[in-house]
């Protein structure tokens, strides 16, 4: 089906567009010889017959496209058929002629019409050769917006495998780390080890299930931050304190799943493991209208020793600069005996990607 008979509004505008057509024909007849009644009552009917008939010009185009087409060969085409469809509009416009010179209403002269059949012919081929330019466009526009389609799936194909290959790289690292720790407990503690794989399959049977979802709730992501830190507090004990203090209006935000869950691991590895007497590990949330802010912060060594970089947090600033782009930044830096880790997000309580503000790019930690 040609694409104008799908859309209401563009065949309504392109039978308008034939009527004015007909109407400058009209005008150029009358002063011709015709009278306005006989240019009018000749051209008006026709035009927009005429007009369906240049819808073939479509299959032209399709039939000698611009892009693997020679000039010569559009040009020789396109002259053909112009003609063609010209003949067809003077046997149309003959016979209605005939029909009109029979009706008694109006008296019309069969021998002013012979002289007008070179401009009709002319107009018959400019008009088609309109139509063949129109279409020529519409193709082309619709090729333009195909390729954008196309790069626009290719980018989000790129980025859903590169969140993938993050996801598949986080993983891995996260049970080394766990499994370290089991393993630093059995002997100390056989039945603390127990009871921390216990809680560790928990853990990870709740990852599994937010692992094949895009997005969850910010609520959801902080309880299996604090799933992770009750299983570390079985390892650490006393050692170990967590603050929480979290804007209940932010819990209803969409974020990707297991966004905090590396940052609170780089907390407990490179923060309350590292202290003799273990430390505080604070969790901040807020909401400013569409703006979700989340600090973490953990207690460091300041005896100077240069700390390697951390792989949660290089994991975390990917994910979030594929997700948001500019619209998000984490900060990581340390702020005296305290490490500092803050995410600036956009907000958004529907799934799906949205049309995020700008936010200003933060600066790189040395964790």
């Amino acid at each position: 089906m040609h694409p104008i008979f799908g859309r209401p509004r563009r065949l309504l505008a392109y039978l308008g567009a034939s009527l004015l057509v007909g109407l400058l024909l009209a005008a150029v007849l009358n002063r011709q010889g015709l009278d306005w009644l006989e240019a009018l009552a000749l051209v008006l009917p026709a035009c927009p017959m005429y007009a369906f008939a240049c819808l073939s010009a479509l299959y032209v185009c399709l039939a000698a496209p611009l892009k693997t087409t020679s000039i010569q060969r559009v040009l020789t085409t396109s002259a053909l058929a112009a003609a063609i469809a010209a003949t067809v509009w003077l046997v149309l416009l003959r016979a209605w002629y005939g029909v009109l010179d029979a009706l008694p209403v109006v008296d019309f002269d069969s021998a002013r019409y012979p002289p007008q059949v070179p401009f009709l012919f002319a107009a018959g081929v400019l008009l088609f050769l309109l139509s063949l330019a129109v279409h020529y466009a519409m193709l082309a526009f619709d090729d333009v917006r195909e390729a954008e389609r196309r790069q626009l799936l290719a980018e989000v194909r790129a980025r859903d495998a590169q969140l993938l290959a993050l996801r598949a790289q986080l993983d891995p690292h996260f049970l080394y780390n766990s499994l370290n720790s089991i393993n630093a407990m059995t002997g100390a503690d056989p039945a603390g080890a127990r009871r921390m794989c216990l809680m560790l399959g928990d853990f990870l049977r709740q990852t599994m299930s937010v692992g094949s979802r895009r997005w969850i709730p910010l609520a959801e992501e902080l309880a299996l931050a604090e799933r992770f830190l009750d299983i570390e507090q079985v390892r650490f004990g006393a050692r170990l304190r967590v603050e929480r203090h979290a804007d209940e209006t932010a819990g209803a935000c969409r974020v990707p799943p297991l966004l905090l869950q590396p940052l609170v691991e780089n907390a407990v590895t490179h923060g309350i493991a590292r202290m003799l007497g273990g430390g505080v590990i604070r969790v901040d949330v807020a909401r400013r209208d569409d703006v979700l802010s989340i600090a973490i912060e953990n207690p460091r060594e300041t005896d100077g020793r240069p700390s390697s970089p951390g792989l949660g947090l290089d994991n975390v600033r990917q994910r979030i600069a594929a997700v948001f782009g500019d619209a998000g930044h984490l900060d990581a830096h340390p702020d005296g005996d305290r490490f500092r880790v803050e995410l600036v997000l956009p907000c958004t309580t529907s799934d799906g990607d949205a049309a995020w503000g700008t936010v200003a790019t933060g600066t790189r930690g040395e964790r």
